[in-house]
């Protein structure tokens, strides 16, 4: 890898499987050292992350809860060093439709996927202010470009996303932070195997690269998104999900 991140400290939520440990495994391997911030046990990936030649730490935190999320600051950086890129990768799609679903349900899927964000890069960003270099890279999804009976609660919370990257971006880029999103289509992981097999057979039909996504896919533009090369590119929504959003 180019090392293009040497010297560099992430956190990653929800890294110790999936996207996210595929993401802190790359952001590894371009040079950062890389905190996993999970609710579960992160050893696998923080193996991934020495594999990669890097330093590597996991916190187990529940990153809905301000106070855990407030401490894994203190946490990170006694291990790893001062935050320099926040990766808001957390992220939770139960299939319900809106006849069956709690207020509690609701609340449940907005506070990890929506306001974990806010705890997070609230918590992390003030040491990026101080030293004027930042990157925050926020999950959103393409199912808020589309129709999908049963995800009203999840499409909303990425919406709320990518409201909140852009309203981000304004507010920290007189700093030297930058904020984007990136959205990808439907990726396989252990989790989303869980579901309807069937998702597996339509979305891919739906995109201009007719195959199932998979985490590597995105692990290049978080790279990217990280890195010095991305300086100019703020409150933005990058779509990666082989074309199936392709107009708007």
């Amino acid at each position: 890898m180019s090392g293009r991140l040497d010297g560099r400290v992430a956190v990653v939520t929800g890294a110790a499987n999936g996207i996210g440990r595929v993401y802190a495994q790359r952001l590894a391997a371009e040079g950062a050292a890389v905190a996993v911030l999970d609710v579960a046990d992160g050893a696998a990936a923080v193996g991934d992350i020495h594999a990669a030649g890097a330093k590597g730490a996991s916190f187990l935190v529940d990153i809905t809860d301000a106070g855990q999320v407030s401490r894994s600051v203190t946490e990170v950086e006694a291990a790893l060093g001062p935050v320099d890129i926040l990766v808001n990768n957390a992220g939770i799609y139960p299939n319900q439709p809106m006849d069956g679903m709690s207020f509690d349900d609701w609340r449940r899927v907005f506070a990890i996927n929506v306001d974990s964000m806010f705890l997070t890069t609230q918590a992390f960003t003030p040491r990026m202010k101080e030293r004027g270099w930042g990157r925050v890279v926020n999950m959103t999804s393409n199912a808020i470009a589309l129709v999908i009976p049963g995800f009203t609660h999840y499409v909303a919370s990425k919406m709320a996303v990518v409201g909140f990257t852009r309203g981000l971006a304004t507010e920290l880029a007189d700093f030297g932070i930058t904020v984007n999103a990136i959205g990808p289509s439907l990726v396989r992981t252990a989790t989303t195997e869980a579901g309807p097999a069937a998702f597996f057979d339509v979305v891919p039909q739906m995109q201009a690269i007719k195959r199932v996504q998979v985490p590597a896919d995105l692990a290049g533009t978080l790279a990217f998104l990280a890195s010095d090369d991305a300086a100019f590119i703020t409150g933005q929504t990058v779509y990666v999900d082989g074309g199936l959003v392709r107009a708007g």
